[in-house]
């Protein structure tokens, strides 16, 4: 089984986004353990992993400056993973801010856009890949769900142009999209009480597979995309919610 590391023309790692999440945390682990020499970034909440950036995603500068030493540091970057994102409240958009809706935007959407930016020369270098991961609910909304919903399906827009754009230089984009799971956001959300036992059960009966997913499920969802197996898969949406956007 080829990993990122061993494909293309170029060798080099891959680099993590939001590496100190609950999803972040578990795809920067199985990327290591596909044989991919990985780096991880966070914003405030500090990680043990090694090497790792702290990173303001509303600083262009310093997202060049970040990518840049993880090139160096993992000998070209191979892989970018996107797997950051503010904590979302759930409520309706009807009593949403305008400028709250606005700096999710900016703090998903525009953050997004930024890394993988600054991230293009080196993965035109190496002939690497993007993986964006974004949410199912994007393609079937949950109620209260349009703080996240919004930002992310920007997110998949802006990776499907990359898609496009890039891969006349051999560089693919690719987004996963996870549903309900037991790590991460949703794991928040059902702490915080905003999602009930009755809610958790709505939502457990609109899934196919009847049960929640976990971030294990999206991180090697995540390594596929970013290895040889999918080296002509590009601009595609793989969505691992249970069947629940089917």
């Amino acid at each position: 089984m080829t990993g990122v590391a061993d494909s293309g023309p170029g060798s080099g790692g891959a680099l993590v986004v939001g590496g100190s999440g609950g999803i972040g945390r578990v795809v920067a682990a199985a990327l290591r353990a596909d044989g991919v020499p990985t780096g991880v970034t966070f914003r405030s909440t500090a990680t043990e992993w090694d090497p790792a950036w702290r990173l303001d995603l509303t600083d262009a500068a310093a997202c060049r400056e970040v990518v840049a030493a993880a090139a160096e540091a993992l000998g070209g970057l191979r892989t970018l993973v996107y797997a950051a994102g503010p904590h979302v409240p759930m409520r309706h958009l009807s009593r949403v801010d305008p400028e709250e809706l606005a700096a999710q935007l900016d703090g998903d959407a525009a953050a997004f856009f930024r890394v993988a930016h600054a991230a293009l020369p080196a993965l035109r270098e190496t002939r690497g890949s993007v993986v964006a991961v974004t949410t199912a609910a994007v393609a079937r909304h949950p109620v209260r769900d349009g703080l996240s919903t919004v930002p992310k399906a920007a997110v998949e827009a802006t990776a499907r142009a990359l898609a496009v754009e890039e891969g006349r230089f051999g560089v693919r984009v690719n987004c996963v999209a996870p549903g309900m799971l037991t790590d991460g956001m949703a794991q928040r959300l059902m702490a915080s009480g905003e999602l009930d036992d009755h809610a958790l059960a709505v939502t457990r009966a609109n899934i196919p597979l009847r049960r929640f997913g976990t971030a294990e499920d999206v991180a090697q969802a995540v390594v596929f995309l970013a290895s040889d197996r999918a080296g002509f898969v590009t601009g595609q949406v793989l969505r691992v919610d249970g069947g629940y956007s089917a």
